[in-house]
């Protein structure tokens, strides 16, 4: 899932997980219930600052908080745009 944006110094493009359609127990989510995913994929990665090189790559499975980045669209496709600093956790 490659896209043609280059985040600036310490910045991460994020692809969001889908959110979960059904609990373990297997009743349907409906949409207006549904949480917001705090997983999802890198799809770009900026270079880093000066002194703190970027930690995370391309396809890393990362883990970030439920209000982090900011919300873009790029080719209708939805993305999240995050400091580094904003991933918890890469899985």
């Amino acid at each position: 899932m490659a896209i043609n944006m280059k985040p600036l110094a310490d910045r991460v493009i994020v692809a969001p997980a889908a959110a979960e359609e059904k609990t373990k127990s297997g009743i349907i989510i409906p949409d207006t219930a549904k949480e917001k995913p705090q997983r999802g994929e890198i799809v770009a990665v900026g270079n880093g600052k000066k002194d703190e090189p970027m930690t995370v790559k391309v396809g890393d499975q990362v883990l970030y908080g439920k209000y982090a980045g900011t919300e873009i669209n790029i080719d209708g496709v939805d993305y999240l745009i995050m400091k580094e600093s904003d991933i918890f956790a890469i899985v």
